[in-house]
């Protein structure tokens, strides 16, 4: 059972990473493309993690869980910037 499982669900979550990054390629409107890369960011996660099970590989964990991180702080500093301009605010 898990070894269909499995591939259908990195086929099905390559097609959302390929819509989504079509998304982030022609959104009208900045806000939209940072939305689009913080849902790549999230579909990447979800691939290395099921690829990560169907290898059977912790190791895969550790990569998604910095990915993860990263791509929180990466979206704090672009919807910071899109708000004031600025990301390190000096007084």
């Amino acid at each position: 059972m898990l070894a269909v499982v499995i591939p259908i669900s990195l086929a099905m979550l390559g097609i959302a990473f390929l819509l989504t990054l079509l998304r982030l390629l022609i959104g009208p409107t900045l806000p939209d493309r940072i939305v689009a890369l913080d849902t790549l960011n999230i579909n990447a996660i979800a691939l290395i993690v099921v690829f990560g099970i169907w290898l059977g590989s912790a190791q895969f964990f550790e990569v998604a869980l910095l990915l993860a991180v990263m791509g929180f702080i990466g979206t704090v500093a672009l919807t910071k910037y899109l708000q004031r301009g600025d990301i390190i605010e000096l007084k």
